[in-house]
């Protein structure tokens, strides 16, 4: 340790993660005490201010190894964040702000809802990226807006994850020069050594990405990891490894072992290792020589961000303007002019796949949301999700706002998350949906947060065609459609698209994935912004029908086409673009769209039929995918498959 007083805070550090697993009798305690010595490290020199954990001129720390998270709550409560010692008591228990892991929004301070191991570490390449962008946007001279480090501490598990490596593989081309990784080595995992499916040279693999890696052998030594942290902030190009060797469970009578990874130390273990290291207090105590060193980096961080105020207040001076747009891009609000431009939602009268109507929307709302950033995983001229005009974002070009993210779904989204939590941005993305399942588990972490990140998934159903059953996605839509605090909008028409887009802009704390088709769609005579309430009556009879066809996307024109084949009937039309806004419509509205009297129903969607049950009940029927598709050309496949005005004709009438 550098001082007697980093040793004390260590040894706190590591008793109260000890006390909190055992009290809880579960955790993750063995990385959380070996790594404390490295973490103190970043937060002794990071910019961070308790009383204001939101400033923006603050640099972020992303515990990617998120299991250890009693190492972080331990760490927020010396530094004067809003966690106490009750709170850290309450580890793991019902309601409580300490979670498993850490939650973003449970403590001002977490800056990224991190365990699925691996994506904390593309998420602080995202928060880097958005650094860098936001800065040679708004930067002047002496005024450095932006100007902050990301920190990532990371694991063993987290460097096996494939996510973890399309995003270092990106951050080292994009020489991302402000992002720095602390690489815990203590070569432990669950079920033992790393030997056993780990023996790679980690300096080796991360040097070929671009990145500079610093190694200190000796996880113990504050001033060499102090050492390596300088180094690291006065490298400007390249990213950051810091490959710091530990002992899992340091100093601890389970010291190197596996069982300590995700087990509480036990009782005895921990007395005798309290002892030996002179800790004479109660369970859960911090002294107040600790409290006081402590108290000495928060207030030197107090003084710098009073001096990145006054800096911030001669810029508003210097520069109102651009002032003024810094302030419209960290705004969640939909700009007022955006309500009086018709301009925006103007389409031709004719065919045209969703994904075109897509792309031409994006590229009219960039005017209004220049805070808009992302790009595609290498399919933007499939997906339309170029921004015109624009310059695509890179090592000379950090200003463009297109980003070019590879081949690498995974990264891609989980690194719009990362954009997205840094704040001022307003990230998308772009795949097909068939390739959702690359993507879910960061998916699901932007539902988790709730951030409004944008999901453009195109390519929609076998209207892909001739790329065949491995292109053609059927069960993706009923497993997007699953995920909590998430929107899944598939629009029939260009009207639908507008919806589309207008209620992912507004949906402030939920994401929404806009599933769009490749092939042309007729506008829809009866479609209207009532698909924001997530589904409506498109086509309707007199009085009250005798039989409901329910569709979304492509298929809600041959719904409408079966109708005209059932003329002898009362048939209503129902759109379904989303079934999750249309949950939310109070229980009036939604009888007033499906009415529980009318138990002849069909659902006709060219996907899976899973979550189509809910609204066809047991009287119903659906004419939907049930296997893989194949490869043909997209019209034939729609007739092979029975999505046809006829078929859907005749499966009504069997009702």
């Amino acid at each position: 340790m550098s001082t007697n007083f980093d040793r004390l805070t260590v040894n706190t550090i590591r008793t109260l993660v000890a006390d909190a697993v055992q009290k809880a009798n579960s955790g993750h305690p063995g990385l959380a005490i070996g790594a404390a010595p490295m973490a103190l490290s970043v937060f002794k020199q990071m910019r961070h201010n308790p009383a204001n954990p939101s400033w923006r001129g603050r640099d972020r720390f992303v515990l990617s190894a998120g299991h250890a998270s009693m190492l972080e709550y331990s760490l927020l409560h010396l530094f004067g964040y809003d966690v106490s010692i009750d709170d850290i008591k309450n580890f793991r228990q019902l309601g409580s702000k300490t979670a498993g892991h850490p939650e973003y929004g449970n403590i001002a301070g977490i800056e990224a809802t991190t365990g699925p191991l691996g994506q904390g570490f593309a998420m602080a390449v995202g928060m880097a990226m958005a650094e860098k962008h936001l800065a040679s946007v708004f930067n002047r001279d002496e005024f450095r807006v932006y100007d902050n480090n990301t920190y990532v501490l990371m694991g063993d598990g987290c460097m096996m994850e494939g996510v973890a490596s399309e995003a270092a593989s990106l951050a080292g081309t994009l020489e991302l020069g402000k992002l720095i990784a602390l690489y815990d080595s203590n070569r432990i995992t669950i079920e033992g050594s790393t030997d056993i499916t780990f023996c790679e040279d980690v300096r080796k693999r991360f040097e070929s990405y671009g990145w500079q890696v610093i190694s200190v052998d000796d996880g113990e030594n504050m001033t060499l990891i102090a050492d390596a942290l300088e180094s690291a902030k006065n490298e400007s190009k390249k990213p950051s490894l810091i490959i710091v060797r530990t002992n899992i469970a340091q100093g601890t009578p389970k010291q190197g072992s596996a069982s300590s990874h995700g087990s509480p130390l036990g009782e005895e273990n921990i007395s005798e290792w309290k002892k030996s290291i002179g800790w004479d207090y109660e369970p859960f105590t911090v002294p107040a020589e600790v409290y006081d060193y402590l108290a000495d980096f928060a207030a030197n961080n107090r003084e710098r961000e009073n001096a990145y105020n006054s800096m911030i207040a001669e810029y508003e001076r210097r520069y109102p303007e651009l002032y003024a747009e810094l302030l419209r891009w960290n705004s969640a609000e939909l700009p007022e002019e955006l309500y009086n431009d018709d301009s925006i939602f103007e389409f031709e009268n004719k065919k045209t796949a969703t994904r075109s109507c897509s792309g031409t929307v994006l590229n009219r709302l960039v005017k209004y949301f220049p805070s808009m950033f992302g790009g595609s995983a290498d399919l933007a001229p499939s997906n339309n999700t170029e921004l015109k005009g624009f310059e695509f974002f890179g090592r000379e070009t950090p200003q463009g706002k297109n980003i070019h993210f590879g081949v690498r779904e995974f990264a891609m989204a989980a690194i719009c998350n990362g954009i997205s939590l840094y704040g001022g941005l307003l990230p998308f993305c772009a795949t097909f949906l068939v390739f959702s399942d690359y993507l879910k588990p960061a998916v699901r972490l932007s539902a988790l947060m709730k951030q409004r990140v944008l999901y453009i998934m195109t390519h929609d159903s076998i209207g892909v065609g001739e790329d065949g059953p491995t292109h053609e996605p059927i069960e993706q839509m009923a497993m997007l459609r699953a995920m909590p605090n998430f929107h899944v909008f598939r629009p029939c028409d260009e009207t639908e698209t507008e919806c589309a887009w207008y209620s992912a802009l507004t949906s402030k704390k939920t994401p929404t994935a806009l599933v769009l088709t490749r092939q042309n769609l007729t506008p829809m005579e009866g479609s209207s912004k009532e698909a924001l309430k997530g589904g409506y009556v498109i086509d309707d009879c007199e009085g009250t029908p005798d039989l409901i066809l329910i569709a979304s996307g492509s298929e809600v024109e041959l719904a409408v086409n079966a109708k005209k084949l059932l003329s002898d009937r009362k048939v209503r039309v129902v759109s379904m673009p989303c079934m999750d806004l249309f949950e939310e419509q109070s229980a009036e509205y939604q009888e007033s769209v499906l009415p529980k009297s009318v138990r002849k129903r069909v659902a006709v969607e060219a996907l899976s039929d899973f979550g189509w049950g809910r609204y066809v009940g047991l009287d119903g029927a659906c004419v939907t995918m049930t296997g893989f598709g194949a490869s043909g050309p997209a019209n034939q496949l729609f007739e092979h498959f029975g999505f046809t005005a006829d078929h859907v004709a005749e499966v009504a009438r069997s009702l």
